[in-house]
Parts: structure tokens; sequence; C-alpha cells
């Protein structure tokens, strides 16, 4: 008994001292793992083994005004095959067929058979998941694939894997490269693709990604998980006109291997809104020429002569200068402060003395920096005279002191010195030089910018690239033209601006450029570069940078265009050689293929017809009478009853009469036209012989005459 009681107390012992504790122990961790604790171990489970992938959303276009595609993102897709994933049916049912099509549609080199060996021993032995179809292929090929065997059934069932990429093309290539732009890991962003990114690139989603093998680090997508589907960026439309942007580009590309130029730009703008129509950036490197900087945005240079039309305007609104009134030249040469200035104009070269007004037209830079000398002294002590500040003071007033657009990052600022200023190196001779474009600076686009207020009568508008954003096609942001300043000067002034502008290209430098087929205006600049002053007998070694900026037509500027070519090597430097031609050219063809530059046709009130102003002829087939009256809708009386027509003018109509044809008489031709007249001479068997061009105004056979095969003369007038 004492025995079994012993036996009893020790399996008591055991039950309730150690296997009961112990049980609780367990009940208690489960209960706090499972319950308690269980959110923090599911994720920290999760976490190894499903995380989130970002989905890339579809970047927006960037386009023309008239919807061109500038910069598009094109899908590619890599394709991957999960041999595990497919069930043991389907695997082997569809396996063959999958390595038929593998070596057939998409040319792997090994066999059918081996194709299928190697899928089959991937399957079984489960180390790669993810096994490579192919790489950056298109969408249509990407629907084809889909179809193949196996594939067909989807990621789950048929273990097709697809990742999607896309890459940014530009379908016009060079054109408007640089300022559509990109974006470069490491790089600063460029261009509107820098300035608009993040309209453009949109919110990427997010995907569900399960760990299928924690030793090789493969994830596969979860489709059956909730994700977030992408957002597509919105489109970014542009102010460019896809036809200027290629005019311009290519006028200037042709220039610039004329002449071997280092560097050059050229901007057109719409003068009444400030629309950027066409912006062309061409540098060398390595031997070709290319877009690979901003130069008319971000280049800030010495204007040269183009910055004479400034220094007019100042005088203009500060003085009451007659531009008759003389200045002296000195034959070309001035001295300022022991620095000599020299005339390049074969004109100023013999002369004493000239206009205000020729010496702009001759772009005169001692007749210009005297004419400014003569009314801004320089000096604020000096009475009677306006000083260089109030120069300044009026520049900023033509808000040449700021920076114009706001499209694009980059934009280099302008530079004016500070009158007077010792840390600005301020001298004598600063202001001359600055009456001709010297020690001061502006980008193209702001030199441009403040011609196109000239030629919109002194209203300076905002040059923008950007017209709004769109969404699936609609409207989500439009942005109306900007006028910075309502009148940079005066009507007066302006008017005699222009009238001078005008005159540089009738007259002036720009005289080889004019042409009869319409009117422009502008201002030619050569700017010495690398320079140090020379006196008259010394020779510049530095280079040059040709330019010319203006707007046509003159009479009423529909476009402003700018043109800058940098360091010629060949074949002239001057503005007038090497920018003013592509300026011509660019205008020629805008001009001629624009419909809206020309006005429209037989747009004048029709007057009414005198008896003898008859329209093309007054004498032929009726048809052709019949639908000339018709298309000039000039009115008429009488019956189409005949082949002939005869038209007598009236005093608001033209009567239509049947002429006197008889049968072998020789019929009145006069008022036909040469075909008409030959047409109903020869079918009467005579003979024609004829002189001049235009209508009948004489036949050597009177009408009536017996006709017996004989010669008519017809003497067309």
């Amino acid at each position: 008994m004492e025995i079994r009681n012993e036996v009893l107390f020790r399996m008591y012992f055991l039950l309730f001292g150690l296997v009961l504790p112990f049980a609780c122990l367990v009940a208690f961790k489960t209960y706090s793992v499972t319950i308690k604790d269980g959110q923090k171990w599911r994720d920290k489970g999760a976490a190894q083994n499903i995380k989130l992938k970002n989905l890339e959303a579809h970047r927006g276009n960037i386009l023309s005004s008239d919807g061109s595609l500038l910069a598009t993102s094109i899908p590619y897709f890599d394709v991957y095959f999960d041999p595990v994933a497919p069930k043991d049916l389907d695997f082997n049912e569809k396996i063959d067929s999958l390595a038929f099509v593998l070596h057939h549609v998409l040319g792997w080199d090994k066999s059918p058979s081996k194709i299928s060996n190697q899928l089959k021993n991937l399957r079984k032995s489960q180390k790669n998941r993810r096994f490579l179809i192919k790489r950056k292929i298109a969408y249509t090929e990407l629907n084809k694939i889909k179809n193949f065997p196996l594939f067909h059934y989807g990621q789950f069932k048929g273990g097709l894997i697809v990742e999607q990429s896309s890459k940014r093309r530009m379908p016009f290539n060079l054109l408007a490269q640089r300022t559509i732009g990109y974006l470069r890991e490491g790089a600063k962003p460029v261009g509107i693709e820098g300035s608009f990114n993040n309209t453009l690139k949109g919110a990427p989603g997010l995907q569900y990604m399960l760990r299928v093998s924690r030793k090789n680090d493969i994830w596969l997508p979860l489709e059956d998980l909730n994700s977030i589907n992408p957002k597509d960026g919105s489109d970014v439309v542009t102010t460019l006109d896809i036809n200027f942007q290629e005019i311009t580009e290519n006028s200037l590309l042709k220039a610039m291997k004329y002449h071997e130029a280092e560097w050059g730009t050229a901007v057109v703008m719409e003068v009444k809104t400030g629309e950027i129509k066409a912006i062309a950036n061409l540098g060398r490197f390595q031997g070709e020429y290319t877009e690979g900087f901003n130069y008319a945005i971000g280049m800030s240079v010495e204007p040269g002569s183009t910055f004479k039309a400034a220094t007019m305007l100042a005088i203009l609104e500060n003085t009451a200068i007659d531009l008759n009134e003389e200045v002296q030249i000195s034959k070309g040469v001035a001295d300022f402060y022991g620095d000599k200035m020299v005339d390049v104009a074969e004109e100023s070269k013999s002369l004493e003395s000239i206009s205000v007004s020729r010496a702009f037209e001759i772009s005169s830079n001692v007749g210009m920096a005297r004419t400014l000398s003569r009314y801004f002294s320089g000096s604020t002590e000096e009475e009677g005279k306006l000083s260089a500040a109030q120069f300044l003071k009026t520049l900023e007033q033509f808000n040449l002191h700021n920076t114009s657009q706001k499209d694009i990052e980059g934009e280099a600022l302008p530079y004016f010195k500070k009158a007077y200023s010792s840390e600005d190196n301020w001298s004598g001779t600063t202001l001359p030089w600055m009456a001709i474009g010297y020690e001061l600076s502006l980008t193209p686009l702001q030199l441009l910018n403040f011609y196109n207020a000239i030629a919109n009568d002194g209203k300076l508008m905002r040059p923008f690239l950007v017209k709004g954003v769109q969404h699936d096609g609609a409207w989500i942001q439009e942005f109306t033209p900007d006028v910075m300043k309502k009148k940079i000067a005066g009507t007066e002034s302006i008017a005699k601006l222009k009238e001078l502008l005008r005159n540089v290209v009738v007259r002036g430098t720009a005289s080889k450029l004019s042409t009869s087929q319409y009117s422009f205006a502008g201002k030619t600049g050569t700017a010495q570069t690398n320079y140090q002053r020379l006196s008259s007998n010394e020779e510049h070694k530095g280079g040059y940078r040709a330019s010319f900026v203006g707007y046509f037509p003159a009479d009423n500027p529909k476009y402003s265009c700018v043109v800058v070519i940098h360091n010629p090597l060949k074949n002239g430097y001057y503005g007038s050689d090497v920018a003013g031609p592509v300026f011509r050219e660019i205008a020629d063809k805008i001009y001629f293929s624009s419909i809206d530059l020309h006005p429209p046709v037989n747009s004048k009130v029709k007057p009414l017809l005198a008896k003898l102003d008859l329209p093309g002829f007054d004498f032929g087939n009726s048809k052709d009478i019949k639908y000339l009256l018709s298309f000039l809708d000039i009115p008429s009386e009488g019956p189409f009853d005949s082949n002939w027509t005869v038209l007598k003018g009236n005093d608001n109509h033209l009567d239509v009469k049947k002429p006197n044809i008889q049968q072998h008489k020789v019929p009145s031709v006069l008022g036909a036209g040469l075909k008409d007249a030959i047409y109903l001479l020869e079918n009467k068997g005579l003979k024609v012989s004829i002189e001049g061009v235009g209508k009948v105004v004489h036949q050597s056979v009177q009408p009536g005459t017996k006709t017996n095969g004989q010669t008519i003369h017809l003497m067309l007038r």
C-alpha cells in the first residue's frame, strides 16, 4: 500500500508540478503569440516574405501646338517564365508546344526538344522561378507571346511574368531637343522635361510581391492582393509650331556649317502673345552640330550693335532730339578718355558728320556713342544734362534688367553696371561703350523680347513655351498670354524707332537683305569677342558674334525673330552676312507658308462695272464665260443659249448677247482669247497667224467676208 501511495504521489507530482505548469506555459505562449502579439509576428513574417513594389506610371507626352508628339514614353516589356507555377497536368500537356513556338517564333537557337528538357529540369529543381524569355519587347510582340501555349493561362496558372518599363523618345529627333529637355540620373533636370517633371511623371502605383525563393531572393507579383494602380502623368502642350521649328533649325544649321561657327541660336516669337513658336540651339561637339545647351535662354553675352535700338529709344524717351540733327563722327574714329572707337561702315570713313538717323541706319559706333554722350553726360554733377544713372533707369523702364520667361529653369541674368560704381569698374568709357552694346550682357531671348515689344507698339509680353496641360485630351490647365508691361515707352518714341528699324533694311546695313515681296524691320550686330580696345590702325585678333534681330511684316508685325551666331570662322563675320541671311530665310519660309500673313484674295469691295471695264474677255465660249461670271459673282442678264457669247458692259451688270456667226462667213473674234479665236476661225476653214498676247484687238479679214480658206492675221494685246 505504501509503495502504491508513493507511486501515486510521484505521478501527481509530475502531473501537477511539472506537466501542468509546462502546459500552462505553452498555453500562455500560444495566447501571447497568436492573440496578444499576433499582429506583430504576422507583420514580421509578411515583411520577410511580402513587400510592396513601386509601379511606374506612364509619363505624359510633350506636344507641339498642333498636337504633334515632341516627346513620348515608349513602353517595353521584359518577359519571364515561372516553371513551378502551372499545374502538373497543364505543364506536361503544353510544355512541348511551348518549346516549339519558342524555337520557331522567337528564334531560340536550341532545338524544341532541348528547350523542353531545360524547362522540365527547371521545374524539377525549382531553382529559377524567373527564367528569362525575352527582354525589351514591344507591346505588339507581348500580345503575341501572351497567346503562346501555357502562357495564355496567365501568371498563376501559366507562369507568365511580365515587367513593364519605358523609354523616352523624341519623334522629331534633333528638333527643339534642348528645349524639350531630359531627366538623367545624377544630372540636373533640363528643359520642359525638368521644369514640368511633377506634371509629366504622374504618381506611381504599388504592387504586392511574394518571396518565392529566400536563397535566390526571387519575388513574384501577387495579383490577388490589393494594389494601388499608378496614375499616369499629364501631357504638356507647348507653343512650338513644328513647321516653324523645322524651318528655323534647318536654316540655322545650314549657316552654322557654311561659316563653321562655334555655336548659334535662333528664336521665333509671336508678337501679340509672346508665344515662342520656334527655338533652335546648335553647338559644335566632336565635329558635329547638336543641341547640347540652350544658348537662347542660358547664355548672356554682349549684344553689340543690336543694342543700339535700346540706346536710341532711351534717348527718344528722355529728350526732344531731332533725328535729322548732325552728330560728329570724325571719319569713323573717336577718342573717349584715351580709348579709341572705330567705325566699320565705309560711309563713315569719309564723313566728318552725319545725321543721327543715318548714324543708326549704317550702325555708326562713333555716331551712337557721341549722341548718347551728348544727352547723358555720365556725371551726376554736370548741370543741363541727364546722368548715366538716368540712362540705366530708362533701360530698367524697358525691363531689360529682368529675366524674361519662367517656363524653363536656368535663364541667365542680364548684366548692367551700376552707375559710377567702382565695384563694377565704372569709368568714363563705360557709357559710350554701353551705347554700342558692350560692358553689358543679355541673353538672345531677353534681347528679342525688347524688340518684340517695339513691334507690339510698346506692350511687353512675357515669352512662354507652354500653352497648358491636358489629361486624356481634356484641358486641365491653360496658360494665357502675360503682359509684363503695358507700355515700355511713349507712342511717339516707339513710332520713331520703328521707322529707324525699317530704314535699316531699306537703306542701311541690312539693305541687301530686303525684298519686294514683304517688309521687315530689324538691326544687324557684329560684336567683337575676347576684345581689347583698339586704336584705328590695330587689328582685332579675337572672334566675332554675328546677330540680327527684328520682326515681320514691318507694317503689321506678326512674328519677331533673333539670330545669333558665335565665332564664325569662314565666309564672313558681319551680322548682315552671317545672321541676317538666316533671319531672311526663316522669315521668307514662314511668310510664304502662313495664310494669316496674307490679306484675303479679292477681299476689297467690288466697284460697279463701267461699260468698258469688262472681265477677262468679252467674247468666248458660253460655258467658260458662265463659269467665270459665277466664280467672280458678277451680275449678268441674258440667256446662255448658244455655243458662243458676247459680253456688253452696262451700268451695274453685264449683258449676255448671242454673237452673229453665219455659215461660210468670217466671224468677228474681237475681244476673244487666243484659244477661242483659233477654234472658231479654223472651224471655218481659215488659216490663222498671230501677233502679241492677250485678247484679239484686230483681225485682218473683215467680219462677214465669205470664207474661202484664206489666211487671217490676228493682233492680240
